[in-house]
């Protein structure tokens, strides 16, 4: 197996060594969700790369350890709760659920361990000090706003010389990290906040430098090594993430440890949408809950499976009806052909292969269309064993993939068609209305050869099926 690895910025072969022989898991470390509000859907991709990752392994008979954090305890958190009138901790709480539901509807599995952060501050206190003992951390006052004894704790970047390799940034040329203001406390501009001075209204905890409560980046630092220290095979997250947070981490672990932290560093693109990066701050985001109720998680799973997970992907409506109408494809193709055959493992070797290769989603799923392609030839041939193969093989396919299309009505077996016709009516209206007629008529010729009737009325569009066996994949 290979895989990019940022670190390197090659590709790098899955070395597993130690592995094989059972004597410890794959260790994978996945960045999870400051936990302020409902997500968003890119947020789903991060979660998804890993979890297409371990399904792989695991189909390889490799014992994983997966283990993705909760930030429960951080500035956004703190202000929505100030906003609501509520406990910063009845807001994580309720938006931690949210997210885990949201998830587990996506068909992720859950991690072996999910480490929150409030419940392991005596580790982060802990590596901070050894970072201290080390004179890689100096202590500073508070500030204005602390209560009083409280302090700063700052990591000395200029005392971790490989600083900078995992995004590939001079040193000289970086300023302060995206979740901090320039501070004239600091040493360097480049220095980053370890431990922060509590201030009136706000969590805290006891520390030898007063009460206060950990720096974002330690949070992942500390919660990484209780749980994989010496096993510690990959960290995953966003391309986001790549400077200034997973840099700090490195920098954190290493530099207290003298070890190294993670072996590879696997990150998945972002989602943009408008040309831009789909974010809560730009406003510019949907709810992932919104695509989940519309279309259901296992097309919002295919969706991003259908781009590579290193590729900008690029949100837009139409392209989300295509994958409901790739999966309403999946699901009637398993509906019609008979079951009871053997899956050609020649054929599904080629689908893994390509997942080895980087994870290569796009060309495993071209895998398994061309044997719904073969599987539906032979249907047409009246050849029943050839059919049930390829039904074998594609089912063998999509579950590494994470998807089940005999889980839940196919539509040619009366599925509940309701959703996509009226979001490709939504489309149609919204063509008719910038005067785009053609695209108007192709949406409803396209509807029409599918089995749906659509007449306009004044009160707007109305469909029905045309006939028996109208919906097909």
């Amino acid at each position: 197996m290979r895989l990019y690895n940022t670190l390197t910025r090659t590709l790098d072969e899955v070395v597993m060594p130690d592995v094989a022989d059972g004597t410890r898991p794959f260790g994978m470390y996945v960045c999870g969700p400051t936990v302020q509000d409902v997500p968003h859907f890119g947020h789903a991709r991060a979660a998804l790369v890993p979890d297409l990752l371990r399904r792989l392994l695991e189909h390889r008979d490799v014992d994983v350890l997966h283990v993705r954090n909760i930030t429960d305890v951080e500035d956004k958190i703190i202000a929505r709760a100030h906003e609501e009138g509520i406990d910063p901790a009845q807001v994580s709480e309720t938006y931690s659920r949210v997210y885990e539901a949201q998830l587990a509807r996506l068909g992720i599995l859950a991690p072996h361990i999910v480490p929150r952060a409030t419940g392991h501050v005596i580790e982060m206190v802990e590596l901070t000090q050894q970072l201290v003992d080390r004179g890689i951390a100096y202590v500073v006052g508070g500030g204005e706003e602390a209560l009083e004894g409280s302090q700063d704790v700052f990591f000395r970047v200029r005392a971790f010389a490989d600083y900078g390799r995992l995004s590939g940034r001079d040193l000289d040329d970086m300023r302060a990290g995206a979740r901090v203001e320039p501070d004239p406390r600091k040493e360097d501009p480049a220095d980053f906040v370890l431990w922060k001075a509590a201030k009136p209204g706000e969590p805290s905890w006891s520390s030898p430098w007063g009460p206060g409560r950990p720096g974002w980046h330690i949070e992942c630092s500390a919660m990484a090594l209780k749980y994989l220290r010496g096993r510690f095979d990959l960290h995953a997250g966003g391309a986001d993430l790549i400077f200034p947070h997973h840099e700090n981490e490195i920098a954190q672990a290493e530099a207290a440890t003298g070890e190294r932290y993670a072996r590879l560093w696997l990150h998945n693109g972002l989602l943009n949408i408008d040309g831009e990066k789909m974010s809560k701050s730009l406003g510019n985001f949907i709810t992932l809950s919104e695509a989940l109720d519309t279309h259901g998680g296992p097309v919002v799973r295919l969706y991003f499976l259908q781009t590579h997970y290193r590729s900008t992907a690029h949100f837009s409506a139409e392209r989300l009806v295509e994958s409901r109408t790739a999966w309403e494809r999946l699901r009637t193709f398993a509906a019609n052909t008979p079951e009871g055959g053997a899956a050609d493992a020649a054929v599904v070797e080629r689908a893994l292969e390509a997942l080895e290769d980087d994870l290569n989603s796009p060309a495993a799923l071209s895998v398994a269309f061309d044997e719904v392609r073969e599987g539906n030839a032979a249907l047409a041939d009246g050849e029943q064993d050839r059919a049930a193969t390829a039904r074998a093989t594609v089912l063998a396919i999509l579950d590494v993939l994470g998807l089940d299309p005999t889980d839940g009505p196919a539509a040619a077996g009366g599925a509940d068609v309701a959703p996509l016709v009226e979001t490709l009516l939504q489309l149609r209206t919204a063509a008719r209305g910038r005067k785009d007629f053609a695209a108007s008529d192709q949406i409803r010729d396209a509807l029409a050869e599918a089995g749906v009737v659509v007449e306009d009325t004044r009160e707007g569009a109305r469909w029905r099926l045309g006939g028996e066996g109208g919906v097909v994949g």
